[in-house]
């Protein structure tokens, strides 16, 4: 044996580039909370009470250069560079009225399902392929727990094989809560049943090969249906029971937590322009108190100044992240609303099909960083707020040739079952003959797929006597 010294290159993302992604994956609240925690520890920051004029804006060309060169000294380095005479910081969109009532902050955020499972990704070792396919998957799970959207839509958005997704998808499946990640009722019931060690046991069998006839079996058909006694199939049927439906039920439910808009979409005249909505977010400068204690020179100790220095980088790194979300958010926005122009001009069943790889090349960006703009961000536009990923859906082809999408087509089907007879309520195959008539190519089987994600129960639940 011996030992060797090998030069050897590694790509390794800076802590500017870290902190940015960091930035860009956060809600408004969460985003808010994270600068209030630097304005309590770092003293070089402070909030910015008053709005900034045009002439006060941060000067992007002219910002304080604190990389940290080593050829310069405590002795030689221009400490007045680093606080001109104008605040450094960042404009808000536009004024706010006096009379406007201001949120005084948000309450301790409770951990999302979205943020406890990215916890758990970050401590694994993973290639960057498949970290890019985990959080992509993570992004497109439901509050609920389930995926809302299929391995081949996935392929097919990251350009990645389906069997190396489906393998990132099972490592997901293994994370906390138990059944996290699954496409359907009776694949989160497996995960939770081999978690319980009852991987092929009686009660397996039944979710494995029944699961859609539970509701119409009694315990003693269930015992014939198996060829088991009834005791066994009783037994298999109360562990059944004690499985959840909702893997993340209770556990990540926001209660009361406001939806707070990143983004206001107002149309004016013919054309829709985007705001970043800074209400909430707190407008940063660097404390211009530390300038006198810099100007001394010489008379500050090295190991003071060095300390400014490295709260100076901070303050200016959480400033550019902050700047970069913003132009990131926005430039993404522009690019949904010129693919969805439709959506904003007419409304929901205008939706068109659009997938991020799309957006990704119009601003020239990775999926990755699509993602994460999409995730758990929310837009305020003429329809009502909604979550940035919902403009994102797979498409249906029609007849006439034109693409309809996925949400569009749920929302038909609501339609339809909402116009339905209470006494008679229409089957999946009444439904899909409707879509059918209309147009929608459609299989039977996905009009099914379509009414559980919908959380409508059967036609049989749902007859009402009149």
């Amino acid at each position: 044996m011996k030992l060797e010294i090998r030069p050897q290159l590694r790509q390794m993302l800076a802590p500017q580039l870290i902190q940015s992604l960091k930035m860009l994956q956060m809600p408004a609240l969460k985003l808010e909370q994270t600068i209030r925690h630097e304005l309590a520890t770092n003293p070089l920051l402070e909030e910015v009470e008053e709005l900034q004029t045009d002439e006060q804006e941060f000067d992007r060309e002219a910002e304080f250069d604190v990389a940290g060169d080593e050829t310069k000294t405590d002795e030689n380095v221009d400490w007045d560079q680093f606080f001109n005479d104008d605040d450094e910081g960042y404009k808000v969109s536009q004024p706010r009225e006096e009379t406007e009532d201001r949120f005084e902050g948000p309450a301790a955020l409770e951990p999302t399902l979205f943020s406890h499972l990215t916890e758990q990704l970050n401590m694994l070792k993973l290639t960057e392929e498949e970290h890019l396919i985990a959080e992509y998957i993570i992004g497109n799970i439901a509050p609920d727990g389930y995926l809302t959207i299929s391995v081949p839509e996935m392929a097919a958005e990251l350009k990645i094989e389906e069997s190396k997704i489906e393998e990132v998808l099972k490592m997901v499946q293994r994370f906390d809560p138990v059944g996290v990640g699954a496409r359907d009722l009776r694949e989160s019931l497996l995960i939770q049943l081999r978690e319980r060690g009852e991987e092929g046991s009686l009660a397996w069998r039944i979710v494995d090969e029944h699961i859609n006839e539970l509701d119409r079996k009694s315990i003693l058909q269930v015992a014939r249906m198996m060829g088991v006694p009834v005791e066994r199939a009783q037994h298999a049927l109360e562990i059944i029971k004690s499985l959840s439906p909702t893997p993340a039920h209770g556990r990540f439910d926001s209660g009361a937590m406001p939806v707070v808009p990143d983004l206001i979409v107002e149309r004016h005249d013919d054309d829709f322009v985007v705001m970043h909505n800074d209400d909430y977010v707190p407008r940063l400068r660097v404390n211009s108190s530390y300038r006198n204690l810099i100007r001394r020179g010489n008379e500050t100790p090295k190991d003071t100044k060095q300390y400014i220095r490295q709260k100076l980088e901070q303050a200016r790194w959480l400033i550019n992240a902050i700047q970069q979300r913003r132009s990131t958010m926005i430039r993404v926005m522009e690019a949904i609303i010129e693919r969805q122009r439709d959506f904003f001009e007419r409304g929901p069943a205008f939706l068109k099909p659009l997938i991020m790889e799309e957006v990704a090349q119009m601003v020239e960006m990775n999926v990755a960083t699509i993602s994460r703009v999409s995730s758990g961000k929310y837009v305020q536009t003429p329809f009502g707020v909604r979550e940035i990923k919902y403009f994102f859906n797979s498409g249906i082809a029609k007849e006439d040739g034109e693409d309809m999408s996925k949400r569009s087509v749920k929302q038909r089907i609501e339609e339809i079952i909402k116009s339905e007879p209470l006494d008679k309520p229409f089957s999946d195959q009444e439904i899909f003959r409707r879509l059918n008539e209309e147009g929608i190519k459609l299989a039977r089987r996905t009009v099914t797929k379509y009414r559980e994600e919908l959380k409508i129960p059967s036609a049989r639940l749902r007859k009402r006597v009149v």
